[in-house]
C-alpha cells in the first residue's frame, strides 16, 4: 500500500491500518509520475491510499474516509472507552523506505517493525524524550521520508508523544502552528527549512527541543536557532539504508554519538555500520573519522571529495561557504558534467545559486575570499529556485538537467 496521505495523522491511521491487514507500506521520497511508474514495476498489486480527492496517482486508489459533516476526524471521541493495543509482531515486514535519489535511482529497503521501533525509543533516551513528559511534535518533512517517518510518527507512536497533522510549509504558519502546541514541544525539521524559517524575520515561540536532518547543520545557523527559540537544537545521523544511528548538539561539539550496540568500520569505499537495530551490515558513502569507539566526525560523501589540480575539497564545504556569504539565499556546488570539463581535462565544479541582490562579480569575489581560485565555479547559474524536494535534498537528476540547461541559464 502507497501510503500517500499528505496529513500526518491519516497517514498514521493509514500506517496502522496496514499492519493490521498484513499490507506493507511503500514510502516512495517523491511522488512524480516517474517514482510511481517505477513503484508499480515493483509492487505489481499496489493500491493507493490517499486524503486528495483528485490524486492523479496512477494506481487504484482507496481515498481516506472523512468524517461525517460537522465533525473532525481529528477530533477526540466524545466519551473515552477502554481498548487494547493491538500486537505486531517484531518480525512484521513494515514498510519498504526508498532513497531519495541525491546519489541516483531511489531504492527500496525494507523494514521490519521490531528493529523500526527499537530504534526509536533508543533515539529517544538520547533525545531526552523517553520519560514521562509527553511531548506535542510538529514537523515541516513529509512522513513519506525516512526521517520523517522516524522523527514524526514513529517517535510518537512508540513513546507515547502527539503528533501534529499539519505539515506548516510558509514560517508564519510554522510559528502559529508552534504557538497552538502545548509545551513541552519540539520541531522536526532540515537546514533548508530552518534556514528559511529564522531569514524570514517572523517572531518565534519557544521550542523545547528543535530536530534537524538530511544534511550538516552549520554552527552559525543552530547557534542562531538556540537563541531565536530559547532552545537546545539537536541533529541527528542516519539514512535510509540505516535509520537513525547517531547524535551531536552542534553548538556544542562538532562529534557524532553513536547508538548503543551500533558500530562503524572504515573501509576505502565509505564507513560500513552495523548492529543495534540495523538489520544487516551497511556501507554508507561518507568519510567518517572515528574520534572513539562510540564516537566520529562527519566530513562529507566520497562523491563529494574534488580533487582540482592537486588540491583537496569536497562538496559541503564548498556549498557551506558559498551559503555563508550575506545576499545568497540557497547554493549548491555540483561536479561540472563532463562535456563542461576544460579543454586541458581537468576537472572542473560547478554552482547554482539563488541571490537576487547579488551580481557575477560580487558573488565570485566574496568566494575568492573563501575559497582556492581552483574551486571557483564554472559556470557559475544564477537561478529563481533550487529544485530541491521536500526535505531540502537536490536530487542528482535535477542537478544534471540544470547543468544540460546551463546555456540557457545566465551564466557568469
Amino acid at each position: 500500500m502507497l501510503n500517500a496521505c499528505s496529513d500526518r495523522y491519516r497517514f498514521a491511521v493509514g500506517l496502522a491500518a496496514a499492519l493490521l491487514a498484513e499490507r506493507v507500506s511503500l514510502l516512495p521520497s517523491s511522488q512524480v509520475p516517474q517514482t510511481i511508474q517505477q513503484l508499480g514495476a515493483f509492487a505489481p498489486d499496489a493500491i493507493c491510499l490517499t486524503d486528495e480527492a483528485d490524486s492523479s496517482i496512477s494506481l487504484p486508489r482507496l481515498l481516506y474516509p472523512r468524517a461525517p459533516l460537522g465533525a473532525h476526524d481529528h477530533a477526540a471521541p466524545a466519551a473515552a472507552r477502554a481498548y487494547e493495543v493491538p500486537e505486531v509482531d517484531a518480525a512484521r515486514l513494515a514498510a519498504y523506505v526508498f532513497t531519495s535519489g541525491s546519489t541516483g535511482t531511489p531504492l527500496p529497503y525494507g523494514k521490519t517493525f521490531g528493529p523500526l521501533t527499537g530504534c526509536i525509543r533508543e533515539g529517544a533516551r538520547h533525545l531526552g524524550l523517553a520519560g514521562a513528559a509527553r511531548w506535542a511534535i510538529l514537523a515541516t518533512v513529509p512522513p513519506q521520508h525516512m526521517y520523517g517517518f522516524e522523527a514524526s510518527v514513529l517517535l510518537a507512536l512508540a513513546c507515547g508523544h502527539a503528533l501534529c497533522a499539519e505539515r506548516p510549509f510558509y514560517p508564519a504558519d510554522i510559528a502559529a502552528a508552534l504557538e497552538r502546541l502545548p509545551r513541552p514541544r519540539a520541531l522536526v525539521t532540515t537546514p533548508v527549512h530552518l534556514r528559511a524559517l529564522l531569514g524570514s524575520g517572523v517572531e518565534l515561540p519557544g521550542v523545547d527541543l528543535v530536530l534537524s536532518s538530511t544534511a550538516p547543520l552549520a554552527q552559525q545557523l543552530a547557534a542562531e536557532a538556540e537563541r531565536r527559540c530559547d532552545t537546545r537544537l539537536l541533529e541527528i545521523y542516519g539514512s535510509t539504508e540505516t535509520g537513525q544511528i547517531a547524535i551531536r548538539r552542534p553548538t556544542q561539539t562538532a562529534e557524532w554519538r553513536l547508538w548503543s550496540g551500533v558500530s562503524l568500520e572504515l573501509e576505502a569505499e565509505g564507513s560500513r555500520v552495523q548492529g543495534g537495530h540495523i538489520e544487516q551490515p551497511t556501507l554508507l558513502p561518507d568519510v567518517l573519522e572515528m574520534t572513539g569507539p562510540e564516537s566520529f566526525l562527519l566530513h562529507g560523501r566520497v562523491s563529494d571529495l574534488v580533487n582540482i589540480a592537486g588540491k583537496r575539497s569536497s562538496l559541503a564545504f564548498l556549498n557551506h561557504q558559498l551559503n555563508s556569504i550575506p545576499g545568497v539565499e540557497d547554493g549548491a556546488f555540483f561536479h561540472a558534467p563532463e562535456p563542461s570539463a576544460s579543454h586541458t581535462g581537468v576537472a572542473r565544479v560547478a554552482a547554482c545559486v539563488v541571490a537576487p541582490a547579488l551580481d557575477a562579480a560580487r558573488l565570485l569575489a566574496a568566494l575568492r575570499e573563501r575559497v582556492d581560485a581552483v574551486f571557483l565555479p564554472r559556470p557559475l547559474l544564477f537561478v529563481a529556485r533550487l529544485p530541491r524536494n521536500d526535505t531540502g535534498k537536490l536530487p542528482l537528476a535535477a542537478l544534471e538537467s540544470l547543468a544540460a540547461q546551463a546555456k540557457s541559464a545566465t551564466p557568469a
